[in-house]
Formats: structure tokens, C-alpha cells, sequence
């Protein structure tokens, strides 16, 4: 429950931003919850009460189709639109809106939610309006992701290897691969490092991120908990080398803390 509580802390915000940042009149989403599937809990601009709690199915309505195909999708008059089913008529109209946009929030392949800005004109969503969509789409993606990863940290580790054990091993060829002298073990190692990268099946969720081996190298030491010292003394750099690296790497990723340049590495598929 406190987390359910809490992501909807981070969605509520997410869309407060959306709003500002567009003038967007209303703005409204929700998660999926395993038990209760995908409810319309936070609304900003709304002026009735129609959309709060509206069990969002794959595949109806606009979020429906959303949901079902993991793509923002959008209506310029949400009443005449002939690509949507129409089970959500009726709320939709209480509340007056007509253009629509519908925007996915995905985590590992999978959609954990769906974000919402609407009209109450039957305008086309200009692109501005679209990235700010997609925007607050990534923000709260990337606070479930840090959440997800924090709770498998926590969690019991199950009987065998675990995927910690995967990754720790993953650091250590990471470090080892450029100190071995012969160029062709060197490069098996790094084809090793390659095939771990993608066998969790992460999705490359941040296209066109491009970290070289030494961002990589220090990423991978800073996802096994190592600080910026430690990881200089495996390496074999100096401390403000390593930091150097760390913040070319989050400025590439987006990301504003440590943790998150790890999660996010692991969502485009650079790390394991």
C-alpha cells in the first residue's frame, strides 16, 4: 500500500509539471495495480467528478488502446473518433473533453500506467505538447524503475545464483578485461561483458545513448556499490578520472543521481 501511495505521489507531480509546462486545461492518469488492473486516480483541471476511478481495459477507449499497444496514442475529437472504441463516452463527455493524447508509462517492457492531456476544443496536440506528454511519461518511468530496483535489492535472494550475483561478476570482467595484455582474450572477455549486457531483455528504452567502455567500465563498478575512490583504485584511474566518466555518462542517461545512471544504463541496455 505505501507504495502504491507513493507512485502516486510521483504521478500526481508528473502531471502538475505537464500541465505548466503545456497549459494543458486537464491532465489525469493512473497505474496499474495488480489487484484493481489500471484506475484513473490522479486528475488535475478536472472540473466533475466522471473520470476519478474509471477502470481503464486493453484495448477501449483511447488509454485502452494505449495500454494494449505500449505507444502514445490521440484524438482530435474524442467523440467522432473512428480508431477508438467508445465504452468511456460518457465520462469523457461530462467532463467536455474532445482532443485526447494518451501517453505510456513503460518499465521493462512492461506498461505500469498511462498519462492523459486533453482539451475541451476539438484541437490537434501539437509536438511541443506530445514531448512534454512523453516527458512526464519518462519521469515517472524512471522513479518505478529506481523503485524496482531498490526492492530487489531488498528482497530475499532465491535459491541458485541471482541476477546480483550475475551483475557483480559482470563488474569484475569489466575491470579485468583492460588489463589483460592479449587483444584477442580481451576482446572475448568484452564479448562475454556484451552478451550479459542483454540477458536481462531490457529494452532499449533510451535510444541513441552511446557510452564509451570506460563510462561503461565505471558504471558497472558503481552499480556494485562501489564509490567513486574504490572504483578508481580497480580500474586503475585516478578519483577526478572517475568522476569525469560518471558525469559524462549521466549527462548522456539524463540521470541526476548515481543510482539512477545505473538504472537507467540498464533500461538502454548498456549494463546487465
Amino acid at each position: 500500500m505505501r507504495e502504491h501511495v507513493e507512485s502516486s505521489v510521483e504521478l500526481r507531480g508528473a502531471l502538475l509539471r505537464l500541465r505548466r509546462a503545456t497549459g494543458l486545461p486537464v491532465v489525469f492518469g493512473g497505474l496499474l495495480h495488480e489487484t484493481r488492473g489500471l484506475r484513473i486516480g490522479e486528475l488535475n483541471g478536472a472540473v466533475t467528478p466522471a473520470l476519478r476511478g474509471l477502470a481503464i481495459s486493453a484495448g477501449s477507449g483511447l488509454g485502452g488502446k494505449c495500454l494494449a499497444l505500449g505507444r502514445p496514442c490521440a484524438v482530435t475529437d474524442y467523440p467522432s473518433a473512428r480508431h477508438i472504441t467508445h465504452e468511456y463516452d460518457g465520462p469523457v463527455s461530462a467532463e467536455g473533453l474532445r482532443s485526447v493524447i494518451a501517453v505510456p508509462v513503460v518499465v521493462r517492457r512492461k506498461v505500469r500506467g498511462v498519462l492523459y492531456g486533453a482539451l475541451r476544443d476539438a484541437l490537434p496536440v501539437g509536438g511541443r505538447v506530445f514531448d512534454a506528454a512523453v516527458a512526464a511519461a519518462r519521469d515517472v518511468e524512471q522513479a518505478l524503475a529506481v523503485r524496482d530496483e531498490v526492492r530487489e535489492l531488498l528482497a530475499p535472494p532465491p535459491p541458485g545464483p541471482s541476477w546480483e550475483e550475475v551483475r557483480q561478476a559482470y563488474g569484475e570482467l569489466r575491470e579485468l578485461a583492460p588489463k589483460v595484455a592479449d587483444p584477442e582474450l580481451r576482446e572475448r572477455l568484452l564479448a562475454v561483458c556484451g552478451r550479459l549486457e542483454t540477458a536481462s531483455g531490457a529494452p532499449a528504452a533510451l535510444p541513441g545513448v552511446a557510452l564509451t567502455p570506460r563510462e561503461t567500465d565505471v558504471l558497472a563498478a558503481v552499480a556494485s556499490g562501489a564509490t567513486n575512490a574504490t572504483a578508481a583504485v580497480r580500474l586503475g584511474l585516478r578519483p577526478e578520472t572517475v568522476k569525469g566518466y560518471l558525469r559524462s555518462a549521466m549527462r548522456k542517461l539524463g540521470a541526476h543521481t548515481r543510482m539512477e545512471a545505473v538504472v537507467a544504463a540498464r533500461r538502454a541496455g548498456a549494463l546487465p
